[in-house]
């Protein structure tokens, strides 16, 4: 994608991304991602750069995760033409599936997967849209890795690198990708 369309520059993309102070407390500044997603060229902008991304990995199938990674992961799936793999909140599963827990500022929260949809050894590409901390990234990533697949990579819209998640992936062995970075959170 040029770089010098200022409609689709990361500079423009980032400006789509509505900063919410003090959501979910105080302090915290919520990169809200809705307005972003509401635009179309700035939804179609942000597509094409995550399938360029991803189109320098190896991937054999795109994993999301519930909700917004559903958004994100599926269209990248498209644009390469590879399977979906939804990373499910707990409970929404109609089958047996693997459940990875992870801890939360306020508690925990689990991730489930239908194992019978990864084949051994398929290289699964996560993706997402906001890398803080990485808990769901790295719960998602460890699901995959438990129903046989291979995760190298994780591809996310936004990192908030104060939060350390890209050095949370990586000590297990996960590069993360992102399109656009936030100072603080």
């Amino acid at each position: 994608m040029p770089e010098h369309d200022p409609g689709r520059s990361r500079e423009a993309l980032k400006a789509l991304i509505r900063t919410v102070p003090d959501f979910p407390s105080k302090g915290i500044q919520f990169r809200d991602i809705t307005t972003l997603i509401a635009d179309a060229n700035g939804l179609s902008a942000t597509i094409d750069r995550l399938a360029a991304m991803a189109s320098d990995l190896r991937v054999d199938k795109i994993a999301g995760i519930e909700a917004r990674g559903f958004i994100f992961g599926t269209a990248v799936a498209l644009r390469l033409g590879v399977g979906f793999v939804p990373i499910r909140k707990a409970g929404k599963l109609p089958v047996d599936c693997l459940e990875e827990s992870y801890a939360l500022e306020y508690g925990e929260a689990r991730v489930e997967l239908d194992p019978s949809i990864i084949d051994s050894g398929q290289h699964v590409l996560v993706v997402d849209d906001l890398l803080a901390t990485g808990g769901t990234a790295l719960a998602a990533s460890r699901l995959l890795r438990r129903a046989g697949a291979t995760v190298n990579d994780a591809l996310f819209v936004v990192d908030l690198p104060e939060l350390g998640g890209a050095a949370s992936l990586k000590a297990e062995g996960i590069a993360s990708h992102s399109m656009i970075a936030f100072d603080g959170h």
